[in-house]
């Protein structure tokens, strides 16, 4: 019945069409606020980037909202995205190293084969600022720790593939890296019922065959826009600043377990937040959807 009803109705807004001042007020509208999709693809410098949707008035919609009081408004307007032609999906395999240029969002990758110790307190910052990161394992880590890997899962941060024993990837062999990556996935599914969509080379180390072997096994390689460099040990405010400095739209900033990280964390999320951006996981970054930041 109510099937029936939206039918009549969009008849009768149709035939309204012509002749309706408001009707014609919101496809005037529309034709100027349309925003185009971007398409995703290969940038010489940064490779792979994802395609981000357009948006466009949805006249119908709006007009339904607006009839009643027979009056334009602009904050009665409903948007509809509108998807690109061209996604990562169908790029051929090539690395990862941010999100489109348009989203203002940023993602934090944690990359987990060692410091234990700091791990609570990053997770308890995350939490409290409600931020969600993806964390890469390193399959000898999480076999070494399943109840840290199962705390981490449990706060719902996303979980990617760090290979097994923080190889060199550029120096082996194809056998070898299937070998790293397969068993990897193995052991995080055995341990968290789930098996990664993302892949981090371990110390930023590949070649294609380290790309295409992970391709193969339905994962994306992912690589990093901007570098806490937290490992040399930096004072955390510096790392902070030099980290906030340098994000943008679609930036993935690269980090591990460490002291700098767990100190500084609190006022790189405060401070990146502050520049107007989002924070999400690597398959919020990569997903066409557009954001908004009212």
């Amino acid at each position: 019945m109510a099937m029936r009803s939206d039918v009549r109705s969009d008849i009768l807004i149709s035939r309204e069409a012509n002749t309706n001042s408001l009707y014609q007020k919101i496809q005037a509208y529309s034709e100027q606020s349309r925003i185009e999709p971007i398409d995703a693809k290969v940038d010489r410098i940064w490779k792979a980037i994802p395609g981000y949707n357009g948006l466009e008035v949805n006249i119908k919609a709006s007009y339904k909202k607006m009839k009643a009081s027979n009056d334009f408004d602009k904050n009665k307007v409903v948007y509809k995205e509108i998807s690109p032609n061209v996604h990562l999906e169908d790029l051929e395999p090539q690395p990862i190293y941010r999100g489109n240029p348009q989203k203002p969002m940023v993602a934090l990758l944690i990359n987990v084969a060692w410091g234990n110790e700091y791990i609570p307190e990053i997770l308890k910052i995350l939490n409290k600022h409600q931020v969600k990161a993806t964390f890469f394992f390193d399959g000898s880590w999480v076999e070494k720790n399943p109840e840290l890997a199962i705390m981490i899962n449990k706060e719902n941060h996303e979980i990617g593939n760090h290979a097994y024993s923080h190889p060199d990837l550029k120096q082996r062999s194809m056998t070898d890296t299937i070998e790293e990556l397969q068993k990897t996935n193995d052991v995080i599914k055995a341990t968290l019922g789930k098996k990664p969509k993302w892949f981090a080379p371990p110390s930023g180390s590949f070649n294609q065959g380290t790309i295409n072997i992970a391709h193969q096994l339905n994962m994306k390689t992912i690589l990093w826009t901007v570098d806490t460099v937290d490992w040399k040990k930096p004072a955390p405010a510096e790392m902070v600043r030099s980290v906030v400095t340098k994000v943008g739209n679609g930036s993935m900033v690269l980090m591990h377990p460490t002291m700098p990280v767990a100190v500084g964390l609190k006022d790189m999320i405060s401070e990146i937040k502050a520049k107007g951006y989002q924070l999400g996981t690597v398959s919020d970054l990569m997903s066409e959807k557009r954001i908004s930041l009212n």
